[in-house]
């Protein structure tokens, strides 16, 4: 259950088996089913969340009613609302697990404390923050500087696989377009090939 934790966290820093105990202990494994709500928005977000496996839609409701998916967490990677969570300030995220799913949950008060008992682990959470960061940065910049088209090739590139599994509907939220507009960039790619 934690190897695929161990896997990714390795990546930033070194930990033995028994700093990584340590460092695991707080964690809850979760089951969410499909369309289980894991944050809503106004809801204060306590956790973060390590994807095991399943697919969450972390979205948002725009002015206009409509809802706008910021990304898709899948196996491997960190479920948050982070403004709330560090912030103390109502979610304006939705967190929904699009199929069945397992994460790994620690809470706020359980991250913090690992901060003072394992000084590496600020540095883990650091590190991942500012991965984030690049990440959402190229993610604004691809939704304000890229047609949809380069968008959609992006997700194909970014999700391999997942497409398949998601309705055109959220495929399309994520690209900020109708489902209309989606189906036609599908056919002129497709007939591109």
């Amino acid at each position: 259950m934690f190897s695929l934790l161990y896997k990714n966290i390795s990546r930033y820093i070194d930990l033995s088996e028994e700093e990584f105990k340590q460092f695991s202990a707080p964690f809850q494994l979760r089951s969410f089913k499909k369309k289980e709500v894991v944050l809503k928005e106004g809801d204060y977000c306590l956790f973060e969340g390590f994807v095991l496996n399943g697919c969450f839609k972390i979205y948002y409701l725009n002015e206009n009613g409509f809802e706008q998916t910021l990304y898709f967490a899948v196996e491997g990677w960190w479920i948050t609302d982070i403004d709330s969570l560090l912030n103390d300030v109502p979610s304006i995220l939705n967190i929904e697990a699009l199929m069945d799913s397992e994460v790994l949950m620690i809470s706020k008060k359980d991250k913090e404390a690992l901060y003072e008992t394992m000084p590496q682990i600020e540095k883990l959470f650091r590190i991942m923050n500012q991965r984030s960061s690049v990440a959402l940065q190229r993610r604004i910049l691809s939704l304000t500087g890229k047609t949809a088209d380069k968008r959609y090739i992006e997700f194909l590139e970014k999700y391999p696989g997942l497409e398949q599994k998601l309705t055109q509907q959220q495929v399309a939220s994520y690209l900020g377009i109708t489902h209309e507009f989606l189906s036609k960039i599908r056919k002129r790619i497709s007939l591109e090939k």
